[in-house]
């Protein structure tokens, strides 16, 4: 879709846009661009989704934004430039920046222990595995904030494995959405670690805990610090942890069964507010709105001359948190990627079995949304779908499109 078009489908929307601009004119080749287009339309017409978004900028210009197939199996509307999805884990880098903003005003050091603002997480221990048992052991040292940020600090999700330490949090109530961040907080702390602090990095509920700990210290609901802080100042106006009725005909929806596998597909409610507001992965959102955030942080920290982070602390956040020495679990950080303060980071132009850029970083959805910076392109990229089960073929087929294009 050319940006002429982009300009007419987008012009009705309430958030603004980012300018426009003819691919050729930022270092972007059109007829690369279409292609990357007809490729996910195949995927549309073989029934592997329903529709998607893809949006690529350069040089804070829009060179190619394309809405793609349905916004719902069961439906007739197409995809639309304002079509509203659950964005799930992209909430993190939000949430990210936020706990990073009260970092910049003095409230606390990245190196202070989590138990200094949630007390239930001094009596934490670690589930160490024998003979088929849990065996509690003490913490070798506190879980710190840094290592909420850079999922170091032996939290896990239940559905990253079947371990011991897991099997525990799926028979608890941790993923209802009827608890609050502090009852979600202190639930968590009573469990064990799955390992020490700073010893793993395991995919993990730790955004949550510091969605909480942005309440404990800023007073407020972790939705209304985003809104006034940085969603509203960015005019992310599409932005919240549910949206209203009246956008009931906006709403991307997944297939009822995979397509892959035929396992049932299930999502959460975009119009039912939730009780817990999930800093790890409760979001709702447009490919504009989260188009404007990664242009924020692709331009250091301002956009159209807001301030939402210093730059220093942003570069800070966008780099290798991990070394050598912390062992990465899962498949979840690429080969040639680290990850740093709430987003994963390219270290090696090789490895990853997909194109990028030495110090790009990103992160996901489990969904199928998708973005990421590309400081060296001047690059921002957002991709939105609605499909669980096929989300990391569709980020790698996205990624070497985009980059097919870059003149």
């Amino acid at each position: 879709m050319n940006p002429q078009t982009a300009t007419a489908r987008t012009a009705g929307q309430s958030t603004p846009s980012l300018p426009l601009a003819k691919p050729e004119s930022i270092g972007l080749s059109s007829k690369r661009l279409q292609a990357m287009s007809d490729t996910f339309k195949r995927e549309v017409d073989k029934g592997s989704l329903p529709g998607a978004t893809v949006l690529v900028a350069r040089r804070g210009k829009i060179g190619w934004f394309d809405a793609i197939g349905r916004q719902s199996p069961t439906a007739s509307a197409p995809m639309a430039h304002d079509t509203i999805f659950r964005i799930f884990s992209m909430t993190k880098p939000i949430v990210s920046i936020g706990i990073m903003m009260l970092l910049e005003d003095g409230h606390f050091l990245l190196n202070d222990p989590v138990a200094k603002f949630i007390p239930e997480f001094a009596e934490t221990k670690v589930g160490v595995e024998h003979n088929g048992k849990l065996e509690l052991v003490p913490a070798k040292r506190p879980m710190t904030i840094q290592d909420l940020l850079r999922h170091t600090s032996g939290l896990t999700y239940d559905h990253t494995g079947n371990g011991l330490v897991q099997q525990l949090y799926q028979q608890s109530r941790l993923r209802s959405r009827k608890i609050t961040n502090a009852e979600h907080a202190a639930m968590l702390a009573g469990m064990p670690l799955i390992c020490q602090p700073g010893a793993e990095w395991n995919y993990s509920r730790s955004t949550d805990i510091l969605g909480r700990i942005i309440e404990v210290v800023s007073g407020q609901t972790l939705g209304t610090f985003l809104t006034e802080r940085i969603l509203s100042p960015l005019q992310m106006t599409e932005t919240a942890f549910h949206t209203g009725e009246h956008n009931a005909g906006r709403l991307a929806e997944a297939f009822a069964n995979d397509p892959w596998t035929g396992e049932k597909v299930q999502l959460f409610n975009m119009l039912e507010k939730p009780a817990m507001e999930s800093g790890g992965g409760g979001l709702v959102s447009t490919t504009m709105d989260y188009a404007r955030f990664a242009q924020m942080l692709l331009g250091g920290g301002t956009l159209d001359g807001t301030r939402i982070i210093g730059r220093k602390t942003l570069q800070l956040m966008a780099s290798d948190h991990l070394g050598a020495d912390v062992k990465i679990q899962g498949t979840l950080v690429p080969p040639g990627h680290s990850f740093g303060l709430g987003f994963a980071v390219r270290t090696q132009q090789g490895m990853a079995s997909f194109s990028g850029s030495v110090g790009q970083f990103f992160w996901s959805g489990m969904a199928g949304t998708f973005f990421w910076i590309d400081p060296s392109e001047d690059l921002i990229a957002v991709f939105m779908m609605q499909g669980p089960g096929q989300r990391e073929y569709f980020r790698s087929l996205v990624r070497n499109g985009v980059y097919a294009a870059v003149e």
